[in-house]
């Protein structure tokens, strides 16, 4: 008797492979092919992109490239997630689960994870506006307060999908923002950026004179075939923006390709500060 129940269930397992068994292997390797499948569309896409830029003789991103980059993530995050869930209900079904059965644990379960699906279905909406209202995009240099953090997470662009940001920052970190919890972004590369410098010196200085110093600071870097092609025109002199009884201080300004700023703005403090030097107005040098 007990061979004969060990035989038959052999045989209805060996049915099940041959059958059932055999379509979840295929189903779960179909899923994996189009998920690799995807993936090297999404990076053909990419490198054409990227490929396109570092061919030509822009020194910056345009914001159509940059948008057409994380769209590229964002829809291949999409495309897969829908794949994943839709083979994930069919392998269900070859182990003989009855979906029609789920539905009624399935609300229960639903009701029960409703306050932490609320934050996935957050995530997910402000994604899908950041994207459509081009925020910002692939390689784009970002400030962005988040909810409960004191500090605002501040990088370049790496990653977009529908539900997370991920940032490289300057020192090289990772930073993974939820969609849902940004309160507030600043693009510090969008369509063209300001460097600001902020001179202090004596308060017994001529004015005048410090004024014209930085002015020929300015139209000099403009002047540079290096500083030029990075500026969209020559940095001006605001003026005086603060006031001590031993320091004054004094703003100058310069418009820039996107993201260049940070560069500019180091080149132009060097020239600053050696123009100041020349002069005998050293000790408060920037």
């Amino acid at each position: 008797m007990n061979s004969y129940l060990a035989a038959s269930t052999g045989a209805d397992f060996a049915n099940w492979a041959r059958s059932s068994g055999l379509e979840i292997v295929l189903l779960i390797t179909g899923a994996m092919l189009f998920s690799r499948a995807a993936t090297f569309v999404r990076d053909r896409i990419t490198r054409k992109i990227d490929a396109g830029f570092r061919s030509s003789d822009s020194l910056v991103r345009t914001e159509a490239a940059k948008h057409r980059h994380a769209l590229a993530q964002v829809v291949t995050w999409v495309v897969l997630s829908i794949v994943y869930f839709l083979v994930g209900l069919e392998v269900l079904q070859r182990l003989g689960f009855q979906l029609g059965g789920l539905v009624a644990p399935a609300a229960v379960l639903g009701a029960a994870l409703g306050f932490g699906a609320q934050r996935i279905v957050q995530d997910l909406l402000a994604g899908f506006f950041l994207i459509t209202e081009r925020q910002y995009g692939y390689g784009d240099v970002v400030r962005i307060a988040v909810t409960g953090s004191a500090n605002d997470a501040e990088g370049t662009v790496e990653d977009v999908t529908l539900r997370i940001t991920t940032l490289r920052s300057a020192d090289g970190e990772v930073i993974t923002v939820p969609n849902g919890q940004i309160v507030k972004v600043i693009n510090l590369s969008k369509d063209w950026a300001r460097a600001a410098i902020d001179v202090p010196v004596p308060a017994t200085a001529d004015i005048n004179k410090v004024n014209e110093i930085l002015h020929d600071v300015g139209a000099k870097a403009f002047a540079d075939r290096k500083l030029k092609s990075l500026l969209l025109d020559e940095p001006t002199v605001m003026g005086v923006e603060d006031l001590t009884v031993d320091q004054m201080n004094i703003k100058m300004v310069a418009r820039t390709l996107p993201g260049k700023q940070f560069e500019v703005g180091r080149e132009l403090r060097v020239r600053v500060a050696a123009a100041l030097r020349r002069e005998g107005l050293s000790e408060n040098n920037a």
